[in-house]
């Protein structure tokens, strides 16, 4: 199988996520404001233009009552009463805006504003008179706004704003494939090289270890014995980190063999093969096991207790400890090393993240026990602090 198509390649980090997450909601929120505000200047320009469209009409019967009321004005000995029309209704106003006199349905006259507008469904034009015909300044003509072109308008406004949404989105996730390649491609160019690193590292050191196993120590000088001694150490650490590489690559893929497994056998032997490393560094261990099983597939839980015990070792200090306790249901492993910041916990399994480069690996470590733990749905607690170590606490 490809690297490029390994599932753990095409996973990001949370950090990466984290990221990601805030540009999208970025982009989302400006692509939201953006058909807001061309959905709300669309509504504007087509009130203006409905209006422009009203106002000839209502300047044709501004007009008209205008003739009106002059001859009202001149006959008003004989006649008494106010011009009417069933197209439209009017009200006439005096210079200070008094009412002189009204038949409107909306009584609400703008005075101050356009010569033409919109009130509670209903369209006023303000017509200034020259002649005060019966005392008349202002002349108000007024028709209902029959809302048709309101609601033509919201059709238009969500069917070309949701066209224009999902033309942004899709234009989004192009942009986000372009941010993200170069990440993927990184990942991709690290994999392949995990993978050929593991590949070169097979032979040597499968020889090596094979022949610190065949030597006879008892023939051997006390200088050579701690030569030795630190040729298994260094051969031990390389073969966890090629352990977690052959996993990584190839071993992840297989299907699982899922059997019960003595938990406190499986301890016993993984901390005597890193017993020679725990020594190195002079460090105590504690074990405080009691019987336990659980079904899973046993090279996947080895994977998990060789990391967990690799790294109490790894990451402690010289004369320190480290403890692993064993109940139903529960293991706890924890050491007296160097701890962690709080806030650099949630991204601990990350993989490819290190938090210190004094210490070697690729940081896939950590990621291949969330990934097993997370398989088996074994939860896993992590309590640590800088200067007095960490806490493993896992679950089932």
């Amino acid at each position: 199988m490809l690297v490029s198509k390994n599932k753990a390649t095409n996973s990001l980090l949370k950090s990466e996520k984290k990221s990601l997450f805030r540009f999208l909601t970025l982009y989302v929120a400006m692509v939201i404001l953006m058909i807001t505000l061309l959905s709300l200047f669309y509504y504007q320009s087509q009130e203006k233009l409905m209006l422009s469209d009203q106002r000839a009409m209502l300047t044709k019967y501004a007009y008209i009552q205008t003739k009106r009321l002059k001859v009202l004005h001149h006959f008003f000995d004989e006649r008494i009463d106010y011009p009417r029309d069933p197209r439209f209704k009017s009200a006439i106003y005096d210079l200070e805006h008094m009412k002189i006199f009204s038949l409107l349905e909306d009584e609400n006259v703008h005075f101050d504003e356009e010569e033409i507008y919109i009130t509670n469904n209903h369209i006023h034009l303000v017509k200034t008179l020259d002649d005060f015909y019966l005392g008349t300044k202002y002349l108000i003509i007024e028709v209902k706004d029959s809302s048709e072109w309101i609601g033509e308008t919201w059709r238009n406004i969500i069917v070309y704003g949701f066209l224009a949404f999902i033309f942004f989105m899709l234009f989004g996730l192009y942009l986000m494939k372009l941010f993200l390649k170069p990440m993927r491609d990184s990942i991709v160019l690290l994999d392949r090289f995990i993978k050929d690193t593991t590949h070169e590292l097979n032979t040597p050191l499968s020889a090596i270890l094979a022949n610190i196993e065949m030597m006879d120590t008892d023939v051997m000088v006390e200088k050579n014995k701690t030569k030795l001694a630190r040729i298994n150490i260094a051969a031990k650490t390389v073969s966890v980190l090629y352990k977690d590489l052959m996993y990584l690559t190839l071993e992840h893929e297989k299907a699982n063999q899922d059997e019960e497994i003595k938990i406190k056998e499986l301890i016993y032997n993984r901390a005597e093969y890193f017993a020679v490393l725990a020594q190195s560094k002079h460090i105590e261990c504690n074990l405080d096991l009691e019987d336990a099983t659980i079904t899973m597939d046993k090279r996947k839980l080895t994977r998990v207790i060789d990391n967990l015990i690799s790294n109490a070792i790894k990451y402690n200090k010289r004369n320190g400890t480290v403890g692993i306790k064993l109940r139903d249901g529960m293991l706890v492993i924890w050491d007296t090393g160097i701890g962690m910041e709080e806030d650099k916990i949630p991204f601990m399994f990350d993989r490819y993240m290190r938090f210190n480069n004094s210490e070697g690996g690729f940081g896939v470590g950590l990621s291949i026990v969330k990934n097993i733990l997370d398989e088996y749905d074994i939860s896993i607690k992590v309590e640590s602090k800088v200067g007095e170590g960490t806490r493993m606490v896992l679950a089932w």
